[in-house]
């Protein structure tokens, strides 16, 4: 049967579903999906295709939806989702993984819990819920949010997490114990002295790379990295970017030294491409040196693109997708070397990710 991709976008007013055949040329839209609810990470569990939405805020609340007909129906659960009595309550879930028969969801106030059954119930992880560094975790621009969960598709052990403004968090047993793996990681905005703790860096964005080598790529508040242990040590790889700041950090699905990035011009500038310039910044050599790719994208551009509103799929070349602040979604079918628009006027595109599979 033919090889199908679906790009999966979660924006500010529900979740919305891209289809293609291998080509990638022609394009068809469902939704908006979940009630159009906020929905902050859409995702597809890779082993059944089956949907799942983070969604939330503090006027609706957290849950996490779920379709297993491919959006012809859902429903959502917040079963679980709280901390003990006397501590904050969850406003959202932010961020979802699924690997190895378990569903994870990453909420604000920061914290990480699991579903064991298709995420109809979900129980916290206390070992990093309850983290002894805990008080030096602070909020971000965004709140204090667990953002990223990039789990090892080789071993249902090892998983690492990325919370703003804490850093990188890592467990090697499943998540019975954790432990921070920031060191190489500057927080520019501490003081002087203070600017390389053990916790407290705004990590932005976080991939693992193919390969089972334990190489990750990390997009900071202050900085591009590359970690080539599992996060135990990192190192700037910024040289030749037209900017330090960003959010998203991707990987390529098979090549281990090639990775995306989009730049913005600052924290304090705006938030927006470099001279209002939109472009994919690309790498084939883990980092040692960069160049952009343009073709297809605005050349007066004033919008950002979220931490986690940028994907690839894994089909060949590699297709890479952007979902911008205003609603509009660039594709690339040759891994970035130009792109299409797919749509324009969406809400607020808070993610992407990308589900292949044959049909």
């Amino acid at each position: 049967m033919a090889r199908k991709v679906q790009v999966l976008v979660g924006t500010r007013k529900g979740a919305f579903i891209f289809e293609s055949d291998a080509a990638r040329r022609a394009w068809s839209r469902r939704g908006p999906f979940c009630e159009t609810w906020p929905i902050h990470h859409f995702i597809a569990d890779p082993s059944d295709g089956t949907l799942y939405g983070a969604g939330g805020n503090a006027w609706f609340g957290p849950a996490v939806w779920k379709s297993t007909d491919q959006g012809a129906s859902w429903t959502h659960s917040s079963t679980g989702l709280a901390y003990a009595e006397g501590q904050p309550g969850i406003s959202a879930v932010w961020s979802l993984a699924a690997a190895h028969g378990r569903l994870y969801a990453g909420v604000e106030p920061a914290g990480l819990f699991a579903s064991d059954d298709g995420g109809e119930t979900f129980a916290p992880l206390p070992a990093l819920n309850d983290h002894p560094t805990r008080p030096q975790w602070n909020p971000g621009g965004a709140g204090m949010i667990l953002h990223h969960i990039v789990p090892n598709p080789d071993d249902a052990q090892e998983l690492w997490v990325a919370i703003s403004a804490a850093g990188v968090f890592y467990t090697c047993d499943g998540g019975n114990s954790f432990s921070p793996r920031n060191k190489g990681t500057r927080a520019d905005f501490a003081p002087e002295g203070q600017r390389e703790p053990e916790v407290g860096q705004c990590v932005h964005g976080l991939a693992l790379a193919p390969g089972g080598r334990g190489r990750l790529y990390q997009q900071n508040h202050c900085g591009m990295y590359r970690s080539d242990d599992g996060g135990a040590q990192w190192h700037s790889i910024e040289a030749g970017l037209p900017s330090s700041f960003g959010f998203p950090a991707v990987a390529h699905p098979r090549d281990p030294e090639r990775l995306f990035m989009f730049p913005l011009n600052g924290a304090d500038q705006g938030r927006f491409p470099v001279g209002g310039h939109a472009a994919l910044w690309t790498s084939s050599n883990a980092g040692s040196s960069w160049r952009a790719c343009s073709n297809g994208l605005p050349d007066d551009a004033y919008f950002g693109v979220l931490r986690q509103a940028m994907a690839a799929d894994r089909l060949e070349p590699a297709g890479i997708y952007i979902g911008a602040s205003n609603g509009t979604l660039f594709a690339s079918a040759d891994e970035g070397e130009s792109f299409m628009t797919l749509a324009e006027n969406l809400p607020v595109i808070s993610s992407i990710e990308t589900h292949a599979f044959d049909g």
